[in-house]
């Protein structure tokens, strides 16, 4: 078993934003101040080039620096996303798999500690899909040397239901550290890959912003959510409380988390992004000049507002 899965398990990643200005240029002084901020908070780690981050829309040369950036704030592990870059030519799944792999090596080379292995989609519709699935990530693993966390991540963002047998072969890798479930709002599919998990003794890992509380009753041991982008702490404090067994502490905790989940992640669920940057600007950890999303959708002034709301009613 990889060490980092006992350094991991029980702990809080949050899958962090990307500060970009309104041209959709990457902030670096303010991601260099919000690096050294938000790991002041108690966190088992952090994830960079997730879908939060909007990590395959950087440029090479921007994901590089941002992963230098984070190296160069905070020595807790960092889990980088790998898959398929949007300006990738890619046209196969071969060439899809090529460009997976190079990004997993530019993680690598960048310092990151673990990849967390994008899905590809089309492998879903597949007769061989679940065996070309782990065929991927066995690559992956070993043509950058780290260890791995799945991902099954929701159609919405570009994913596709990982099946049970699918979780519990990759959980059968060595260099599975564990996966993560981010099904956003399909109970049954969540609960279904944590469970094939049970007894692997690797991390099932909750990436589930609007049903992260079940998630942990469900058997989930650990986070990595890009709602802990900002407002670490209505986070933790609910991981903090389960873990302990104070239910009554749990039920507090959860509350507040989904108040705060109610405001941000909700249709259209790309603005999620919009609004935990909006999050993160109330809260004093990212300037309003870098506080854009510019991959998302046009949000109306309206979501801000409601963003603002629940803060302020949350922190009275």
């Amino acid at each position: 078993m990889h060490p980092l899965v006992e350094r991991l398990r029980g702990t809080l990643l949050p899958a962090v934003v990307t500060p970009m200005d309104s041209d959709g240029i990457v902030a670096y002084d303010a991601l260099s101040a919000y690096a050294v901020s938000l790991t002041k908070h108690t966190v088992g780690g952090v994830a960079v080039w997730a879908h939060t981050g909007r990590g395959l829309y950087l440029s090479p040369g921007d994901r590089v620096k941002v992963l230098e950036t984070w190296r160069s704030a905070t020595d807790v592990p960092i889990v980088a996303g790998v898959g398929v870059p949007k300006s990738s030519a890619a046209r196969t799944l071969e060439e899809a798999a090529d460009a997976t792999v190079e990004m997993a090596r530019a993680a690598a080379a960048g310092g990151a500690d673990a990849v967390m292995v994008y899905p590809l989609a089309a492998l879903g519709e597949l007769p061989d899909g679940h065996a070309q699935a782990v065929a991927l990530h066995e690559r992956v693993a070993a043509e950058s040397g780290l260890p791995l966390v799945g991902f099954y991540l929701h159609g919405e963002a570009g994913g596709y239901p990982y099946p049970p047998e699918l979780i519990r072969d990759l959980l059968s890798l060595d260099a599975m550290l564990g996966v993560k479930t981010a099904t956003l709002d399909r109970a049954i599919g969540c609960q279904d890959a944590i469970w094939a998990g049970r007894d692997s003794g690797k991390l099932l890992i909750t990436g589930e912003d609007r049903m992260y509380g079940p998630s942990f009753m469900w058997g989930a041991d650990t986070a990595l959510v890009g709602i802990a982008s900002a407002q670490v702490e209505l986070s933790a404090a609910v991981l903090r409380a389960w873990t302990a067994g104070d239910h009554s502490a749990f039920l507090t905790a959860s509350d507040r988390l989904d108040r705060f989940a109610a405001a941000t992640f909700y249709a259209p669920i790309e603005g999620y992004v919009q609004r935990m940057l909006w999050a993160a600007e109330w809260e004093g950890l990212i300037a309003a000049t870098a506080a854009h999303d510019p991959y998302g959708p046009d949000l109306p002034p309206g979501e801000r507002e409601l963003v603002i709301r629940c803060l302020e009613e949350l922190h009275r």
